[in-house]
């Protein structure tokens, strides 16, 4: 049984080393807002980040600022369509959808919407569709990838989250105040399941992984979620640090990371399809809560800023934010 045990030992032990991963730079960018999901345009190698009321897209091969989208007031998510060379941008604050050119920059279209706070955002290829998940009216906009035009408006019975397709036509969403993982039919554009994903609470990031019909949620109460994403069933908990709002899975180095406002990152090994350990904590800097990857490259990225001390709290508002400190704004590099 010693031996037996070694020799598990020995087989699992690659599996569980660290990658060594560390802040290895910071992208600064002009501007004193605040921030939300940020995308990387694979083929481009170019990174659009929301910032306030305009997207910075950001040239990877020399971390320089490139363009500059104005008019997205309110922004938070920004989806890439390279096949229809388009980006797809929510504006929360003026409920709509800036569409630009992913060469130009330039403006296509903005698209009026019903829905109320338009947050996160996705392009399923699978249907040229465009889902657009509204905070306030608890439901999703679905727009023609193609013409641009609304298309449905699909209730979801709560606030939704982060989303993410398998590409087969089906599409998941958290949605965040039920602590449920909703599961659109791409093609019908209607909910075709509910998950439940307690003991998690207020899920907010997704992520999927599609060879083994794993779906990954971080959520507020610092654990992340594995669900099976075929028969709805939570496989296993593991622990992430507090405040994370985003999650990026690595297929191929089968690594979860999640961002945490606290200012670290949980790194995850996916060592089969059910079974998971934390690899290791890597330091970063507070308020770096959301994150996406260059599968490309590898490398992560994550936006946050300086803060300020916070004001005091008060009846009104029991929980008041932190200033960001003027010219500080950044996105953080890990490799």
């Amino acid at each position: 049984m010693k031996c037996l045990s070694v020799v598990s030992f020995l087989l699992l032990a690659p599996l569980l080393m660290a990658q060594n991963l560390k802040l290895s730079k910071e992208i600064k960018v002009a501007g004193d807002l605040g921030w939300d999901y940020l995308s990387v345009d694979e083929l481009a190698q170019r990174l659009f980040v929301s910032h306030g009321n305009v997207v910075n897209v950001i040239d990877l091969k020399t971390d320089k600022t490139i363009a500059t989208i104005p008019d997205t007031k309110g922004v938070h998510g920004i989806a890439i369509a390279n096949d229809l060379n388009k980006a797809f941008i929510t504006d929360g604050a003026d409920n709509a959808v800036t569409i630009v050119n992913l060469t130009t920059f330039e403006l296509i279209e903005k698209v009026a919407i019903q829905g109320i706070k338009p947050d996160a955002v996705l392009y399923d290829k699978f249907s040229k569709k465009v889902f657009v998940y509204n905070a306030k009216s608890s439901d999703a906009t679905v727009l023609d990838a193609v013409s641009n035009k609304v298309v449905k408006t699909i209730p979801l019975d709560g606030k939704p989250e982060f989303s993410a397709t398998n590409a087969k036509g089906l599409v998941y969403v958290n949605i965040e105040d039920k602590n449920q993982i909703k599961v659109i039919d791409a093609n019908k554009l209607e909910v075709v399941n509910t998950f439940d994903i307690s003991p998690g609470d207020e899920p907010s990031g997704l992520a999927f992984d599609a060879a083994n019909d794993r779906l990954f949620s971080v959520c507020g109460n610092s654990m992340l979620i594995v669900t099976n994403a075929i028969t709805g069933k939570v496989v296993t908990t593991v622990p992430i640090g507090d405040g994370s709002d985003g999650v990026f899975f690595d297929a191929k180095r089968k690594l979860i990371f999640s961002s945490n406002g606290e200012g670290t990152l949980t790194v995850i090994k996916q060592k089969d399809k059910d079974s998971y350990a934390v690899l290791e904590t890597v330091a970063t800097v507070k308020g770096a809560r959301t994150i996406t990857m260059s599968k490309t490259t590898g490398t992560l990225y994550m936006p946050t800023a300086e803060f300020g001390k916070a004001p005091e709290a008060t009846t009104e508002n029991p929980h008041p934010r932190a200033p960001i400190v003027p010219n500080s704004f950044k996105v953080l590099v890990v490799k």
